[in-house]
């Protein structure tokens, strides 16, 4: 029954973890999910320091004191996500407001008590059954992977609230498992402390009813579409756009969905004007439109199109900056690029495109606004972009990337952790390769000062342009209004005609030309008045300094083109801007200070407090110089190689895993498939090498998994542009079949550590102890992770992992070979 147990309970943290990153990505954003990884490791390595500094527990270990502590996992699932629902975190206030960060470490101590009790029964089971540590290793991964699994298909039906109940049923069920399993009342004469056990046996089988019944209610209620306790529904940010746009007093929700990928709203509202980049010159009447949210954030506009509607309902597309291409190319083929709620969708339409095609990733949004997509003239492909650039033979006379992001300060930081491989220059590659000879690509970003996302974007087509032998300066036309900036980027060099035709488009619609190939001083900034054009300084400077990386070097923000190894569009940040953003801190109306690279920090700088002081120095203190376990009496100098092997371990499972997940967003189109699909085929098969791990040399295993590492660093991106037009199904078998070996060898090197120490170094009593440091190595090196991708990129951080496993042979080569069997001991 136990490792049945393990099993469920592995399957609840698993499926609550995966649910808290998509529950955070809409309450709070989507920077915040990596550090659930952290919390649920931290939860795990205090469960190691617990046992280590109340060893009496291993001794002790009942088949009802694992089920009392999987009924503690249930609850503190359900009251974990309460509390912190109750009290949320506000990151935008934690310059002014200093308890924000005891609500920020309350939010990181209660997350972690289903992990920690979790962590418990397995650490339990790992101590007091040392000769089963691959099977019940095998449990606990196992378990891991069909929680994933959960997680991905489970919202789609339940909600992210409902999955939240259906983390608590499953360790309920673990609960259920073992104490069914187990004789209900010892046998011979009563005694008071038989009849006290009784009790307790019969108050446990009591509260796990109450947390099963609870936790399906919740559940039930949810398929049928309603809510059994108000408390259970996700309170968001309110500098969320949806929360500003539900405070107009006949805001509506008409829409609501979750999928395994995001939640949809679209709200109804009177308040609700977004025609982003429209010229103000347009002075006639708009659509009525409803607002269209994706976790909560980036309104995008539905135009209610009633049937019949007139061609002077429309009237206003021929003010949007995209008009452009369309009076150059007439009659146009067109490919937009995720349109979301559909505005560029109705502008191709409405501006003559003889042919529309739709590229929209999420089938939530195209249920939500299927008005528009149903549209006899527009093929609607349910795809990610770049896999249909990758697939596709077409060529287009238009290509727009469509503006799906809300306008954000250059200096929030708010977005700057979120991959975005739309705006990479290997992306913008493959639209430019997707042109007919003469065709346009159309990118449009929210201006800001200094400029920052509309000179990345200019950098991103100036960069592509070069990388393919282009000419730059030529083929690239930029202008701006009040709000946004156009960059067109033609396939081929700008003729006379089309120049005048241009300037003739924007001085009717008052944009202001920021470059041409033939641009002169004195006709910018003649509408949109600034007291010094900074734009066209910048863009016009960027393309006379070469190389373009001295002006990227002199540039007080980081603009330098994303790439798909580090597809961070809204990141920012550069180490230079440290005394102005310290200047500024709690003075200024900027989350995390203003820079999004701090909030990594300030994560990494509390996860590593957290573990040092609810993981590490618990043991130290009450350990002293020497340990005593089971009658063992264990040098702490002499166990350092231990130590430091179970650590290097903790780091490198770690940082393999955290930019694989990031690097397979691009290959199977969004974070949610991304990390359930990692996390699935990295447990699954650890679980698989965990069974096998005493079969298997683990020096052998950790040597194969250092090869195996250095040439899926040169594989993955080729495997990547060779298969990544295939369909969806087959990239995920693709990707299943690609990491299978490598979660496989990736479960041996702790089960086959911990038999190293019990067989070999006859260590048993530092289970606890390495169980601990292994977990506070891995609540760490999440959030180190997040951090080297954002400066260094993905491949040099799968490299540090890489070295980190290396790291830990040459400990245990070094250990074994300078020290005898027995070596610990006195």
């Amino acid at each position: 029954m136990t490792g049945l147990a393990i099993f469920f309970l592995s399957a609840a943290t698993l499926t609550f973890e995966i649910t808290l990153t998509r529950l955070y990505s809409v309450s709070q954003f989507y920077h915040f999910a990596f550090m659930i990884v952290s919390i649920a490791l931290l939860g795990t390595g205090a469960s190691g320091t617990m046992l280590a500094i109340v060893p009496t527990w291993i001794k002790k270990t009942t088949n009802w004191l694992i089920a009392w502590l999987a009924l503690f996992t249930g609850a503190s699932v359900l009251g974990a996500y309460l509390i912190t629902n109750w009290l949320p975190f506000d990151s935008f206030m934690i310059a002014f407001d200093l308890r924000q960060v005891f609500v920020l470490i309350l939010h990181y101590v209660a997350l972690s008590l289903p992990f920690f009790f979790c962590g418990l029964v397995v650490g339990l089971i790992l101590s007091s059954q040392p000769d089963r540590v691959g099977k019940t290793y095998a449990a606990n991964l196992s378990g891991s992977a069909s929680g994933c699994i959960l997680a991905l298909v489970g919202p789609t039906y339940l909600g992210g609230e409902g999955m939240v109940a259906l983390g608590s049923l499953l360790a309920g069920l673990a609960s259920l498992f073992v104490y069914l399993g187990s004789s209900s009342r010892p046998k011979g004469e009563s005694t008071p402390r038989q009849i006290s056990r009784t009790k307790s046996q019969t108050m446990l089988g009591v509260l796990i009813s109450v947390l099963l019944i609870f936790s399906f209610a919740v559940i039930r209620f949810k398929l049928a579409g309603k809510t059994l306790y108000q408390g259970f529904n996700l309170v968001l940010s309110p500098y969320k756009s949806i929360s500003y746009a539900l405070r107009y007093p006949d805001a509506q929700v008409i829409f609501q969905r979750w999928n395994s990928i995001s939640r949809v709203d679209i709200v109804r509202s009177s308040g609700i004007h977004s025609i982003p980049g429209m010229s103000y010159r347009y002075l006639g009447n708009l659509p009525s439109q409803d607002g269209l949210f994706v976790d909560g954030d980036d309104l995008n506009p539905v135009i209610n199109q009633k049937q019949g509607t007139l061609q002077s309902d429309l009237a206003f597309t021929d003010y949007l900056p995209s008009g452009i291409a369309y009076s150059l190319r007439p009659q146009a083929w067109t490919l937009l690029l995720e349109p979301r709620g559909g505005l560029d969708i109705i502008t191709a339409l409405a501006q003559g495109a003889s042919q529309v095609t739709a590229v929209e990733a999420n089938a939530l949004i195209i249920e939500a606004a299927q008005g528009v997509y149903q549209d006899e003239h527009v093929k609607v492909v349910n795809e990610a972009d770049r896999s249909y650039l990758t697939s596709s033979k077409d060529r287009f006379d238009i290509i727009v990337l469509s503006l799906t992001a809300s306008y954000h300060p250059v200096r929030s930081g708010a977005y700057s952790l979120a991959e975005d491989y739309r705006y990479t220059v290997e992306s913008f590659q493959e639209a430019l390769a997707h042109l007919k000879p003469g065709g346009f690509l159309v990118v449009t970003r929210w201006l800001q000062n200094p400029p920052s996302e509309c000179l990345r974007t200019f950098a991103l087509a100036v960069t592509a342009l070069d990388y393919s032998g282009a000419a730059p300066g030529e083929q690239i036309v930029a202008f701006r209004g009040y709000n946004t900036i156009t960059t067109l980027v033609k396939n081929g060099i700008f003729n006379q005609q089309e120049l005048s035709d241009i300037r003739l488009f924007l001085s009717t619609r008052a944009f202001d030309l920021v470059y041409a190939p033939d641009v002169r001083p004195d006709e910018t900034n003649r509408y949109n008045i600034l007291r010094e054009d900074v734009y066209y300084q910048e863009f016009t400077r960027l393309l006379d300094t070469h190389p373009y990386t001295r002006f990227y070097e002199n540039y007080p923000f980081d603009v330098t083109p994303p790439t798909d190894d580090r597809p961070f569009f809204n990141h920012y940040f550069k180490w230079s801007q440290i005394p102005q953003i310290l200047a500024e801190f709690g003075k200024t109306w900027q989350p995390f200070g203003g820079a999004g690279y701090f909030v990594v920090f300030g994560l990494l700088l509390l996860s590593g407090c957290l573990a040092l002081i609810l993981v590490l120095l618990p043991v130290f203190l009450t350990s002293g110089k020497v340990f005593k376990r089971n009658r063992e009496q264990i040098k702490l100098s002499s166990s350092l190689p231990v130590l430091f092997y179970f650590a290097f371990i903790g780091f490198a499972f770690l940082l393999v895993e955290i930019p694989l997940i990031q690097r397979f967003i691009l290959y199977l189109g969004n974070p949610a498939f991304a990390m359930s699909t990692v996390l699935f085929s990295l447990l699954l098969f650890s679980s698989f090498g965990s069974q096998l791990s005493h079969r298997i040399p683990f020096k052998l295993a950790i040597g194969l998994l250092v090869i195996l590492q250095a040439i899926l660093l040169w594989g993955l991106p080729v495997l990547f542009r060779t298969t990544l037009g295939w369909s969806l199904a087959s990239r995920l078998g693709v990707s299943i079949l690609v990491l299978a070996p490598l979660g496989f060898l990736m479960g041996i090197p702790f089960p086959g550590g911990v038999g190293w120490l019990v067989h070999e170094r006859q260590a048993s009593s530092l289970i606890p102890w390495i169980w601990g440091v292994n977990g506070a190595a891995s609540v760490v090196s999440a959030v180190l992770a997040a951090l080297l991708v954002l400066s260094l990129g993905f491949t040099w951080v799968l490299i540090i992992g890489t070295v980190c496993y290396l790291c830990s042979l040459v400990t245990v080569v070094v250990a074994s070979y300078i020290h005898p069997v027995g070596y610990l001991h006195q």
